[in-house]
């Protein structure tokens, strides 16, 4: 019984005096991340935070000093996502840690209702301050992006103007009757035409001459200008 005793004792001495099993460190992980996301959101709009979440105390992987961080495919730094985080060390592992990235800026809300095809003017949206990453994507921060181009759908008031609620004012409309430049080294033509669809500053416009009746197609600008180059 007494050899029994002693031997229970030696075999719970040698556990006690085991080592704890390896494991990744908590610190690291995360400074590499926070290094990483520092660089991705560079040039967000608004004033930019973010916070790491943990990862399991237990992890039971081996320390490494070579950690790389990357979003997966398709992934962007932007609300709550996750990142891999890679050893890059001979037997290497991953891991998804989750993040949550909050950019708090002013964008773009109606300050009265907008009526389909309606042009927004300065009077027709107002400022508003809040976290970007909690709002839709396209979402406008800039009054540029609004003023002067016409509203695609009706939107109440205090609605958040999102790019795809706007369109670019025509500069040509359908039927009307447009100067055709056609521009090419050395020379410049012009002939009258009527356009054959509606087009804003930039988009293609098809235009039928007037006497021959021909069909080309033309940059839309300004003043009811199509041009044709060669």
């Amino acid at each position: 019984m007494r050899v029994r005793l002693a031997y229970l004792a030696f075999v719970l001495a040698l556990s006690c005096a085991a080592p704890a099993r390896a494991h990744q460190e908590f610190d690291p992980v995360k400074k590499a991340v926070e290094d990483y996301l520092r660089i991705q959101t560079k040039g967000l709009p608004g004033q930019v935070s973010f916070s790491v979440g943990t990862i399991d105390p237990n992890n039971g992987l081996a320390p490494c000093s070579a950690l790389q961080v990357a979003l997966p495919p398709g992934a962007r730094a932007w609300g709550r996502t996750t990142v891999t985080v890679r050893c890059a060390q001979p037997g290497g592992w991953s891991m998804f840690v989750p993040v949550q990235i909050r950019i708090v800026g002013d964008y773009l809300i109606t300050s009265h209702p907008l009526a389909t095809g309606q042009m927004v003017g300065d009077a027709d949206i107002v400022r508003q301050k809040g976290d970007l990453a909690d709002l839709p994507t396209g979402i406008l921060t800039d009054p540029q992006q609004a003023i002067g181009r016409t509203a695609t759908m009706s939107v109440p008031a205090g609605r958040p103007l999102r790019a795809d609620m706007l369109r670019q004012a025509f500069v040509v409309q359908q039927g009307q009757n447009v100067k055709v430049v056609s521009k090419g080294p050395g020379f410049q033509v012009t002939n009258e035409g009527r356009a054959m669809n509606n087009a804003a500053e930039g988009q293609i416009v098809q235009v039928r001459i007037a006497g021959g009746g021909q069909l080309v197609s033309g940059v839309a600008r300004v003043g009811g200008i199509v041009e044709v180059g060669f």
